[in-house]
């Protein structure tokens, strides 16, 4: 039954009864950028100050959305609440909401608050109308929510347990215990996963234009639009899956396709025709989550019904991406022997969402991103597999588990949905859990293959990586209560217990692991008391980089060539090479007798030994043998020369000002190299595209050359087709471009005003770009009261205490909010409509003058080096200004430095004007409204 909204909050009586509604009786606490309101059990309304607030807070447990946002606002530590964001992931789990207020009543079906006060009223009616949910459930979920509710509650820390429990009509009797552990065992109610015969390598029948424009067509459906740009760009694109003419000469294509093109409808087309011809599966791949997300949409054009979706099309991540259902069993466990209040907390929500969700991806799939922010990284992230410990096979779960449940329909899939990064280390390993490898990649958001390659390709021989792989082979040490980490030992002694010469070498290279550094690494090399010899390297690193670089007291991390070693530096690191090497000779013998065994016993072994074995041989490769080889070659390089294609560092990373790390590291010089050597050259075919291809110096033939450059294309042994379709929007008509040249940028002061008044000009719908964290809080310290009385939100990375791309989706909710973010969030922000009208530069964004840029800078071209890549992020900034038809909007650059050169970043038509910060002030205001 529905219960009776004006229930009061009077205690229940005891035994099952009639549902009620009980609200906690503590305030409701909503705090501005400026102010807080305060709304009393008895409805009164307390006005504010943010201190003010942050000690009655701290006293009275108040009601809220968002803990730990609140608590930066109010500028005070984490206190005890009712955050409703918990009670909206237990009622609702695998849904998405904004986590604000306002986010919160729009997703329960109220209107949009528009005040403080406001605010407060409604997150009241927030609350009841999610029990009423609870009160009206199927009987079964409500014997869910009963168990969990009640287990969550006996600890005293979720306040929620007693208002689920009287929409419930569970009144003083508590469930058995029995229940509340089976509430929290999920793993026993998830279906298992089947497993199917092998594929059958994919055919290489030709497809033709007009079958792709043909799918176009039906994808888009009869009463769309005509776009004669997207159809070329359609034909253009199908070239890329036409059957190659030799061996390691793919059909690869860069496509540029303007803003508005529909780009990713046009490239689905020719590859779902040629999936379903050729009985084969095309890799996707994109760079950003919220792509990952678009595409997921777009495909269910081509497949509506949801279980032929499910079979055909698969989102793919790494493996850290996924809830492990083992990491969940132990932390359950172990907050149950440790009797961790908060634990069970946050286990009993992770819980309720393993239950619901689709895929159990937490990065990007339908995990609230804010539940980290709440929750903590520790209990939600850290359940993964994000240390590659797992079990495979002799996992409990194995036959449930959220991973391989990915990695085998990814088997069966014709198009997998997946990031360059995976794509990349998986093509580099020869599978990294698939064992065939694709024929049909693209690649959307190619300008980003150069970086994405120069992450997937470097190494680093850092105190965090070192000490990764010894936990990693060692598992946990000394107190293993808080540790889920099972080491090498655990994961392989079952399958070298019969061999003999395997079991000797699995302990040689766990006696020999010691060498890298243990716990506590950090502490010992700042002290000058390193111990072993990977510390000992360490620390001598660390005093060359102190010793070289010209501040040491600067807040932000250090660097220095690792050329002229200091003294003892080089003896260290012949001596590290030595150990290290005797870690890696056993590791290679393991994996060798593994092959062997594999071999010799293939008519005996069933088929979970065997994929636990090919498995084991893969991680021993990925995660032991590549790295230390490569560490040892760099250690190599110190007492010889650099090889040329690379460029070596020492470094101190730093947070606030604080050592988090020291290493030595290695990026290739030009990481398209082995991208184009591990991932395209063995593929058939590649479509490389993305609005941003060309750089725009105003010489086309040389920037296309820069397109192939950054791709990868132009160390291919076939030229890679060329397609450029413009952009159907008219930007001279829908855009302004303005340089500001009277704001002085190393004037904060200046700086901020500007901010402010171009902010306030467009009465909100506004980012702030920044190339560094410090000018984004010192311009957000300067505004935030500004922006407060005139009533427009402001949001801010590094600021708010919330996941960047949250963040971004509560910017998009809002027509009238503000976001003030770095550079590197440009390409998270997909925000069509007037929830962004105008975007603000604080200056040219050019590369960072680091010694990795130095070599690159030398290498690509000098000045004009410099001049593309600051031309592509203006480029890409500006195009998130504009993203349909109806869209408009103004780009402001406040930095009259800006070379005439660079203007080839905006498109053809577009008018860039050099005008005072009063006339960019009253243009965006003319020109908006």
């Amino acid at each position: 039954m529905t219960p009776d909204p004006a229930a009061t909050d009077a205690p229940p009586p005891a035994g099952q009864g009639q549902p009620r509604l009980h609200i906690p009786p503590s305030p409701v606490l909503v705090a501005g950028l400026r102010r807080a309101v305060m709304l009393t059990p008895d409805g009164e309304i307390a006005d504010l100050t943010l201190a003010q607030a942050a000690q009655r807070a701290k006293r009275e447990r108040p009601i809220l959305a968002h803990g730990p946002a609140v608590a930066t606002r109010l500028k005070t530590d984490l206190f005890p609440c009712f955050d409703v964001l918990e009670l909206f992931a237990f009622i609702r789990p695998a849904t998405f909401c904004l986590p604000t207020v306002r986010g919160l009543a729009e997703a329960v079906g109220l209107e949009r608050p528009e005040s403080l006060e406001a605010e407060a009223a409604a997150l009241i009616e927030v609350i009841r109308r999610l029990l009423r949910e609870v009160a009206t459930a199927h009987p079964r979920e409500q014997g869910a929510l009963r168990d969990l509710s009640w287990g969550m509650g006996q600890s005293g820390s979720w306040g929620w347990s007693a208002s689920v429990l009287a929409a419930l009509g569970v009144h003083g009797d508590a469930p058995h215990r029995a229940n509340v552990a089976a509430g929290l065992r999920v793993w026993e109610r998830l279906p298992e996963t089947s497993e199917h015969a092998p594929e059958p390598p994919s055919g290489n029948k030709p497809i033709t234009p007009e079958q792709a424009r043909a799918r176009l067509a039906a994808l888009k459906g009869s009463a769309a639009e005509d776009r004669p740009q997207q159809a070329d760009y359609t034909e253009a694109a199908t070239d890329a899956f036409q059957p190659r003419d030799a061996e390691n000469a793919p059909r690869v294509v860069l496509a540029e396709a303007g803003t508005g093109v529909g780009k990713t409808l046009g490239y689905i087309a020719p590859a779902s025709v040629w999936a379903e011809e050729n009985e084969g599966a095309v890799w996707i791949a994109t760079y950003t989550r919220n792509l990952q997300r678009q595409l997921d949409a777009e495909l269910d054009r081509l497949h509506p019904d949801r279980a032929e979706k499910s079979v055909k099309v698969v989102v793919r991540k790494g493996r850290e991406n996924y809830l492990c259902l083992l990491n969940l069993e132990e932390s359950i466990t172990g907050a149950t022997m440790q009797r961790n209040p908060r634990g069970a907390v946050a286990l009993g929500l992770m819980a309720r969402w393993a239950l619901a969700t689709r895929d159990g991806d937490m990065v990007g799939g339908d995990f609230p991103g804010w539940l980290v922010d709440i929750l903590g990284r520790n209990q939600t992230l850290g359940l993964a597999d994000r240390r590659g410990e797992c079990v495979f096979s002799a996992c409990a779960h194995y036959d449930k588990c959220f991973i391989e449940r990915a990695v085998r329909r990814a088997r069966r899939a014709r198009i997998v949905v997946a990031n360059h990064a995976l794509v990349m280390v998986q093509a580099a390993l020869g599978g990294l859990d698939e064992r065939l490898m694709p024929t049909r990649y693209v690649f959307d958001e190619g300008h980003h293959v150069f970086d994405a390659a120069d992450s997937a390709f470097s190494a680093h021989l850092t105190g965090m990586e070192t000490a990764e792989l010894r936990r990693w082979l060692l598992g946990a040490e000394g107190d293993t209560t808080r540790s889920r980490a099972r080491g090498l030992k655990r994961r392989a002694e079952d399958l070298v217990a019969d061999v003999e010469e395997a079991a000797e070498a699995l302990t040689e290279a766990l006696h020999a692991a010691r060498v890298l550094p243990g716990p506590s690494w950090g502490m010992r090399i700042a002290e000058g008391s390193p111990h072993g010899q990977a510390e000992k390297f360490l620390a001598l690193v660390r005093d060359q980089v102190y010793a070289r670089v010209p501040d040491s007291r600067t807040p932000y991390s250090l660097e220095t060539e690792a050329t002229a070693p200091i003294p003892g530096l080089l003896e260290a690191a012949v001596a590290l090479a030595e150990r290290l090497e005797r870690v890696e000779k056993p590791l290679k013998a393991l994996a060798k007798a593994l092959e062997n065994r594999l071999d010799d016993e293939a008519a005996d072994l069933d088929a979970a030994q065997r994929l636990r074995m090919e498995s084991l041989i893969k991680s021993l490769e990925r995660r032991a043998i590549m790295p230390l080889t490569a560490w040892r070659n760099m250690l190599g390089s110190l007492t010889e020369d650099t090889p040329e294609q690379f460029v070596d560092w020492f470094a101190v990373e730093r947070i606030d000002g604080r050592d988090v790390d020291v290493g030595m590291h290695r990026h290739w010089i030009d990481p398209t190299v082995p991208f184009a050597k591990a991932v395209i050259e063995p593929a058939h075919g590649a479509l490389i595209t993305s609005a941003t291809l060309r750089d725009g110096s105003g010489d086309a033939e040389a920037d296309w050359a820069a397109a192939e450059r950054r791709t990868g294309a132009a160390h291919l042994a076939v030229p890679a087709a060329r397609a450029a379709v413009p952009s159907p929007f008219d930007y001279a008509a829908r855009t302004r471009v303005l340089v500001v040249t009277d704001v002085r940028k190393d004037d904060m002061m200046r700086v901020a005003s500007a901010y402010r008044e171009l902010f306030l000009a467009a009465n909100g719908g506004a980012l702030g770009l920044f190339t560094a964290i410090s000018r984004l809080r010192a311009v957000h310290e300067r505004i935030a009261q500004a922006m407060d009385e005139a009533s427009i939100p402001l949001h801010a990375q590094h600021v708010d205490g919330m996941d960047p791309a949250t963040l971004v989706e509560i910017f998009r909710g809002e027509e009238n909010a503000c976001l003030l973010g770095t550079d590197a969030m440009r390409d998270g922000v997909d925000v069509p409509g007037r929830s962004l009208r105008l975007l603000v530069f604080d200056r040219v964004p050019w590369p960072r003058p680091d010694i990795l840029h130095r070599a690159r800078k030398a290498h690509f071209g000098g000045r004009s080096y410099d001049d593309m890549i600051a031309r592509l992020r203006l480029k890409q900034a500006f195009g998130r200004l504009v993203r349909r038809g109806d869209d408009a909007g103004v780009f402001v650059l406040l930095d009259p430095m800006m070379p005439s050169r660079l203007l080839g970043a905006f498109p053809d038509g577009v008018e860039v004007r050099r005008v005072g910060l009063a006339e960019a002030v009253k243009e965006v205001r003319g020109f908006l409204r």
